[in-house]
């Protein structure tokens, strides 16, 4: 359902340059006046992008983390126009079951790729061949509805870890992206025990993840948006039911440029190992070299 909706606003970003093209070239316009039109049909989404690194600026310090500098939200801005065109324009909406999952192999750890708000698998493209020419398996799951509660999204998650566990034989690594991180965190809580739950993954890694609310979630008016809200009642209820040792099993990626997340230390957790990511925004954040590092050495650990 979101790949084809993300193919209609592509369409619609296409027809306005066309429209564009077709008014601007016979009026006399200079080219620089055309092709700084034609970019901005093109690229829709960065206007929007620096209103949201507007708000950051002015209502996400937090003085957990380093404070951005005006070049570190310039700079996050520059990469998140180029990642949101990547994967909304093009993987998400045209390619989004293009790379299949890598089959299980015994005595391998496996990987389960969980995407966030307004994404499906196609957000983890390149890592699907990255991780194939290692031998890793792995799971990329397209998660609907896509505007529910984070919720529903639980037993498909199970399903996924059950089938690579039995697959491989060894609970899988699972990196979850924004949303993701949340609805990992739902699927553990709703395991009758809370040790059999921890010993079914080898380890979370999340990658700017609301954990505890984002102010940019006020404005969001879905289910799902709406647990996302600071100090709401969901993520009250999630987080009382977790302890210090599974907090322990989280790697948190989160950064003081993360447009959608912020403050940004709301994208932490007591007592994980909590990695800051200076000047990349949020959709940036998935292909960060220091995230698959951090990947790579948790299944060097689990295989080691």
């Amino acid at each position: 359902m979101l790949a084809r909706l993300q193919r209609l606003l592509l369409a619609a970003t296409v027809l306005a340059a066309l429209a564009w093209l077709a008014w601007a070239v016979p009026s006399g316009l200079s080219a620089w006046a055309v092709a700084a039109g034609l970019l901005l049909a093109l690229l829709p989404t960065a206007p929007v992008l620096a209103l949201e690194f507007m708000l950051l600026a002015a209502c996400g310090r937090d003085p957990a983390v380093p404070r951005a500098s005006a070049a570190d939200l310039l700079r996050a801005w520059a990469g998140e126009v180029a990642a949101a065109w990547r994967v909304f324009s093009r993987d998400q909406p045209l390619f989004a079951d293009a790379e299949p999952d890598v089959p299980a192999v015994p005595g391998r750890t496996g990987v389960l790729l969980v995407h966030g708000y307004f994404c499906n698998r196609g957000v983890w493209r390149p890592w699907l061949p990255r991780l194939r020419a290692l031998g890793v398996p792995c799971t990329a799951l397209t998660l609907e509805p896509a505007f529910g509660r984070i919720d529903d999204w639980v037993p498909v998650i199970d399903r996924a870890v059950a089938d690579l566990q039995q697959r491989t034989g060894r609970p899988p690594l699972v990196v979850a992206h924004s949303m993701g991180g949340l609805a990992t965190r739902a699927w553990l809580a709703a395991q009758p025990d809370a040790a059999e739950a921890d010993a079914r993954v080898r380890h979370v890694i999340t990658i700017g993840t609301p954990h505890r609310g984002t102010w940019m979630a006020r404005f969001g008016h879905t289910a799902n948006a709406r647990q996302m809200r600071l100090g709401s009642p969901w993520l009250a209820a999630l987080a009382a039911n977790e302890t210090p040792r599974r907090h322990a099993r989280f790697t948190c990626v989160h950064g003081h440029a993360d447009n959608i997340v912020f403050p940004a230390s709301t994208a932490t957790l007591p007592g994980a190992e909590n990695i800051h990511l200076p000047a990349v925004a949020h959709v940036a954040m998935v292909q960060h070299p220091a995230v698959w590092a951090a990947v790579l050495d948790r299944l060097k650990r689990a295989d080691g």
